[in-house]
Formats: structure tokens, sequence, C-alpha cells
């Protein structure tokens, strides 16, 4: 599932025109270093790539879940 997301991303980082630094995949999220272009902000990227990887993915992956207390 990680080689899909590291996918994804690419592709949504080159439709945008970001460059990505660095990023690391955890069980339940993602840290991402990137460098986006003047025209977007932080706020509108984060939207953008949430979004996205919400529709590819769906219920699918921890990503879109928020975490359950036991």
């Amino acid at each position: 599932m990680k080689a899909e997301i590291v996918k994804i991303l690419r592709e949504l980082y080159e439709g945008k025109g970001i460059e990505r630094i660095a990023a690391e995949c955890c069980p339940d999220h993602i840290h991402m270093l990137i460098r986006i272009p003047p025209k977007y902000s932080v706020s509108e990227i984060d939207g953008y790539l949430k979004r996205k990887l919400k529709y590819k993915y769906g219920n699918r992956t921890t990503l879109t879940r928020s975490r359950v207390k036991k």
C-alpha cells in the first residue's frame, strides 16, 4: 500500500508543480516536507492532497480514518 500512496502523491505533486523534499509514511499518517509554488497557500495544498488521497483510497486505508482509542 505504501508504494501505491507514493505513486499517487507523485502524480499529485507533478500536477501542481510541487517539489517533494522528504516524506515518511507511518501506519496512520504521512509526514511530508514539500516546496510549493508561491501561487498556492499551504492550506490549499494540504486540502487538495487530503481530498485527492481520500477520493483515491476511500476507506481502504487508515490514512483517511480517524484513530480509535481502545
